[in-house]
């Protein structure tokens, strides 16, 4: 059986053939290739595959479609909005993700941004650097703001865990009620959140439901203390609607981990042009211990295909 590896999954050579050994012993033969855009090369790579893995690439339906071979899609990724997963269901693909493997690490990342936006480390780092004191610069603390997260799944639960020991009030909004949510946790609708919130935190999924969720009507109803910080999906917010509103400072700032593509971008892109936004390129699944826990996930997951399972389920196996 074959198995292709579309792109590097972060881990070492080392720890990827560690994770390879039983699956190939069982006769899965893995080839794996670097990261490309390219169609046609996407197509030989997946020609004779029976199992596709990847990452955070995007592949499209035409690709998908020409793996007249492949059975099982298994990505390592939380989010599935890269791949047409459409065209799985067409071709009777079954497809898998890596949910959970970066709860923590996007967790503390939305809790840094916020810390970012409280104490401006990164802009006092320059002037200190450049032989300046913190002359005209204000700084706030987390503790007894409010603190609301939109999305409250296993990333939102834990963010509300890591701002709740701050010290801080937590609202949320979600597009069902969470029975299990914790009692700190306070459930309310999404104008409520917008308007009440100190930090509006997105970690929702990216959905029909949610694309464009935070437009100028949403950032005009948030306090012009208030801050924003995405660390779901870049298209979750209306990027001119979030240029005006800084610009305009109709809110106080905000952090952003996505954006509507993933980078490298031109220096010159509006976006990153703004006054009082915090940006880092998409690192915020990306540390070592999530690495390695997102390819044990996925390495599970083509164990439980073989064995007639199913691990982690976006689209379910028909045979």
């Amino acid at each position: 059986m074959n198995a292709v590896i579309l792109e590097p999954l972060g881990i070492s050579e080392e720890r990827l053939a560690e994770l390879k050994k039983p699956l190939e012993e069982r006769g899965v033969v893995f080839t794996s290739y670097p990261r490309t855009a390219d169609t046609e090369e996407l197509k030989k790579e997946v020609a004779d595959a029976e199992i596709l893995i990847l990452a955070n690439m995007p592949l499209s339906g035409e690709v998908i479609a020409s793996a007249e071979k492949a059975r099982f899609l298994d990505i390592a990724f939380t989010g599935v909005d890269h791949v047409d997963i459409e065209t799985c269901r067409e071709k009777g693909i079954a497809v898998s993700n890596a949910a959970g493997y970066s709860t923590e690490a996007v967790a503390e990342l939305t809790v840094g941004m916020a810390l970012e936006l409280a104490r401006k480390m990164h802009t006092a780092e320059l002037r200190c650097r450049a032989g300046m004191t913190k002359e005209g610069l204000s700084f706030t603390e987390i503790k007894d703001k409010t603190v609301g997260i939109i999305g409250l799944g296993k990333i939102g639960t834990r963010s509300a865990e890591l701002f709740h020991a701050f010290g801080a009030k937590i609202l949320s909004y979600s597009r069902t009620e969470h029975a299990d949510a914790p009692a700190y946790v306070r459930q309310v609708s999404l104008w409520e959140l917008l308007e009440q919130a100190d930090y509006v935190v997105l970690h929702c999924p990216l959905t029909k439901e949610t694309r464009g969720l935070i437009g100028r009507n949403e950032l005009m109803r948030m306090k012009p203390t208030a801050f924003l910080i995405n660390t779901a999906r870049g298209p979750v917010v209306q990027t001119e609607a979030l240029i005006e509103a800084l610009n305009g400072e109709i809110i106080a700032g905000a952090a952003s981990d996505v954006f509507d593509s993933e980078p490298p971008f031109d220096p010159d892109l509006p976006i990153l042009n703004v006054p009082n936004l915090f940006v880092t390129p998409h690192i915020g699944f990306a540390t070592e211990e999530a690495m390695d826990l997102r390819a044990q996930i996925v390495f599970d997951s083509v164990k439980a295909w073989l064995d007639g399972g199913q691990n982690s389920v976006v689209v379910p196996r028909i045979d």
